[in-house]
């Protein structure tokens, strides 16, 4: 779970350091004082893309860093990229360039690799999530979210893919027959006379090399005998006259062991000197005129230039065209060879077919129990009698399966259930998005989630079961909850309080952590408004004992 956040230079956050502990946490504050900035700054944490625009004010960096436990299912993660797994810190800076860099343990990292953490650690449920509710593809990734039907997507996308790629080469074998061969004989024709050429990866900046050498053979003789008789040979030879000054210093290093230091400079020159002679007179031996190997050479390299010109590329890129022409022909033969596609075409749309139905029937029993599961809760959030009903109708077939999915819901007893999108109320939308989401985390596997204000637009009675459901979530993972309402406030087992303050003309925004006295007067705040009185202090105490 999530154990402390520190926040730098965020928004209007300047400093802060929030730790956090299990069960259900609620954060409060007056409108404005940044208590869904926290739920910011740790998405930061956790991957989300961001700009300069974070920074707070006349700040030159912000910096987030979010402390977890290890869960059990990321040990092996870790261990394959040599990260701690003691313990885990993902952490995130933004400079005001708007550069990002991200860290796991203090190792950099990506930031594919913290949204790849971040999905095993944290399961975020905005405060626009019901709006989202409406469209027919978050109906269809709620349900199977519900189901655990990944891996029967995945195995069914992969399906469609390889299906419509087979189906879509088949078409064009049976509408292009007479060009494709065109093609075939005109890639053959190319690929034939590469095949002649027979040009290796690397031959080419070979053949150039050796060429130079053997082109330039007698200059290199003469150059490198030159140098030899310079150093060595000659009457007034650089080795000689080296040893000599070497001889000399080294006799009057005797008398001041100054100069001993130029005595090995000298010595080591001597040495280094000799060893480039040897390794001229070494050189010497293996280089002769070879009038003949630079014919050979130099007409290689004219059949490659040539064949280089005629393809209008560059010699060394001859090779990968190669390659590519055999690939091309390959896949050529293959679309020649029509029943044998049509028979591939016909089993990968049966595998796709037995992928869709199985998943198919997944989610009509995962509808069934999210519908029973929803319309349950729907009695407790002032919507006795409704039901919520998901619909699972044929559809034609797709990456995401042969369904249409769709929620419906009847507000009322004895109304026929229509979609979601045409009868529902905001509040009521408001009210069955919570239900879902509550549902839906109850089978989550990532050990804390977070609510950002899905509370909006219910209060009373309602609010308080909601409170109840969330504290209830809270026994079986960490729960954060950022609320403007009393109700929820009050089930809360921690209760953190964000304000804001002017300071130096900018805004700033702290995290309080409150005690039982704090608590009272914040919900009775909550309750009140500005003018707390001695009766809403007490009905903020019987709220928060109640529970």
């Amino acid at each position: 779970m999530l154990r402390a956040l520190h926040i730098n230079d965020f928004v209007i956050v300047d400093q802060t350091e929030v730790e956090f502990g299990p069960g259900f946490t609620v954060f409060s504050g007056e409108t404005g004082a940044g208590k869904s900035i926290l739920i910011d700054a740790l998405a930061l944490a956790l991957g989300e893309r961001a700009d300069a625009s974070v920074l707070r004010e006349g700040a030159s960096r912000a910096e987030v860093s979010a402390v977890f436990d290890v869960p059990p299912a990321l040990l092996d993660w870790l261990a394959e990229r040599e990260l701690d797994t003691d313990s885990l810190v993902l952490r995130r800076v933004i400079d005001a360039q708007g550069r990002s860099r991200g860290y796991i343990n203090g190792v950099p990292a990506t930031l594919t690799q913290l949204r790849e953490l971040g999905e095993h650690l944290v399961d975020i449920h905005g405060q626009h999530a019901h709006q989202s509710l409406l469209k027919t593809d978050s109906q269809r990734d709620m349900l199977d979210d519900h189901g655990d039907h990944g891996a029967l997507r995945r195995e069914v996308a992969q399906a469609w893919k390889a299906w419509r790629e087979l189906a879509r080469r088949l078409e064009a074998v049976e509408r292009d027959a007479a060009s494709l061969q065109q093609e075939r004989e005109r890639l053959q024709w190319q690929a034939d006379e590469l095949d002649r050429l027979a040009l290796k990866d690397g031959e080419w900046e070979h053949l150039q090399a050796e060429h130079g050498r053997l082109a330039h053979a007698q200059s290199l003789i003469d150059g490198a005998s030159q140098t030899i008789a310079a150093l060595e040979e000659d009457d007034d030879a650089a080795h000689a006259r080296l040893a000599a000054a070497a001889q000399r210093i080294g006799q009057l290093a005797v008398h001041d062991a100054a100069l001993a230091p130029v005595s090995e400079a000298l010595e080591s020159a001597r040495i280094a000197l000799q060893e480039a002679v040897s390794d001229l007179n070494s050189y010497l031996g293996r280089l002769e005129l070879d009038p003949q190997r630079l014919g050979e050479v130099e007409a290689r390299l004219q059949a490659v230039f040539d064949t280089a010109r005629k393809f209008r590329l560059q010699p060394e890129e001859l090779p990968e065209r190669h390659a590519t022409l055999l690939a091309q022909l390959e896949t050529l033969k293959e679309a020649e060879d029509v029943q044998a596609l049509r028979a591939r075409a016909e089993a990968a749309k049966a595998a796709y077919d037995a992928a869709a139905a199985k998943l198919g029937r997944a989610r009509k029993k995962a509808a069934g129990s999210l519908s029973k599961a929803v319309t349950q809760a729907m009695q407790t959030l002032a919507m006795t009698g409704g039901r919520f009903e998901v619909a699972v109708e044929p559809a034609d077939p797709g990456i995401h399966g042969s369904e249409a999915i769709e929620f419906r819901v009847a507000g009322h007893a004895g109304t026929t259930p229509r979609p979601l999108a045409k009868v529902a109320s905001g509040g009521e939308l408001a009210r069955i998005s919570l239900a879902l989401s509550v549902i839906a985390s109850r089978a989550a596997r990532v050990p804390t989630l977070i609510f950002d204000e899905v509370d909006t637009g219910i209060g009373g009675a309602v609010a308080e079961v909601v409170g109840r459901l969330l504290r209830e979530l809270g026994s079986l993972h960490q729960v954060l909850c950022v609320t403007h309402l009393p109700q929820v406030a009050a089930c809360g087992n921690t209760h953190l309080r964000v304000d804001k303050r002017q300071e130096k003309g900018a805004a700033i925004s702290t995290v309080n952590r409150l005690d039982r006295g704090g608590r009272v007067d914040e919900i009775a705040r909550m309750l009140g408004g500005i003018e707390i009185t001695a009766t809403t202090r007490k009905h903020a105490r019987e709220m928060i004992g109640n529970n």
